[in-house]
């Protein structure tokens, strides 16, 4: 059995209405002996590390037979897990590797020492991004810089912006390709 443990973006308190994570989520446990997770994160809305990483670990089971699909905040929550945790795969959604000087991002606790680029690697079997140019939140540059240090494949669109839609068929024909 293949999990996958979708981690959404700060903010998303409810996030069975946020974004494309009520509809991915259902999507995805359709498929035969996967189990897809979405659940409410602890502090939704700084994200901090020190309580993403343990309910990743401790309530949501993150392990080698994990693909975790981290949106934004959720991206670096599950680059973060990979530094220190076998995974099956990550799926990074509007990644990035500053805090963008924003305050409410570098009380995360994420952005506070250097990547551990290497770590990500030899701990995931895979590592793919999507990401769009007109993202409103983060520079095109910094989803680069995560392609350029993961050796990552970027899916890359130019209309896409933060994707904050309600579907996200691009994201679910690409974990299909990992789940065979």
């Amino acid at each position: 059995m293949v999990k996958i443990a979708i981690i959404p973006g700060n903010g998303c308190g409810d996030i069975e209405r946020c974004n494309w994570y009520a509809w991915a989520n259902a999507q995805f446990n359709k498929i035969e002996n996967v189990e897809c997770l979405l659940r409410p994160m602890p502090d939704p809305d700084v994200a901090r590390e020190s309580e993403w990483i343990p309910f990743m670990q401790d309530v949501l089971k993150c392990d080698e037979f994990t693909i975790i699909i981290g949106h934004s905040s959720g991206s670096q929550a599950a680059m973060r897990y990979a530094e220190t945790h076998n995974v099956l795969g990550i799926v990074l959604v509007s990644a990035c590797v500053t805090d963008l000087g924003i305050e409410n991002e570098r009380a995360s606790g994420y952005y506070d020492r250097p990547w551990e680029w290497d770590k990500i690697k030899n701990n995931s079997t895979f590592i793919e991004q999507f990401g769009s140019e007109d993202d409103p939140f983060l520079p095109w540059s910094e989803q680069m810089e995560v392609a350029k240090q993961l050796n990552s494949k970027l899916h890359h669109y130019k209309e896409k912006g933060h994707f904050m839609t309600s579907t996200f068929p691009e994201l679910i024909t690409f974990v299909k390709i990992h789940l065979k």
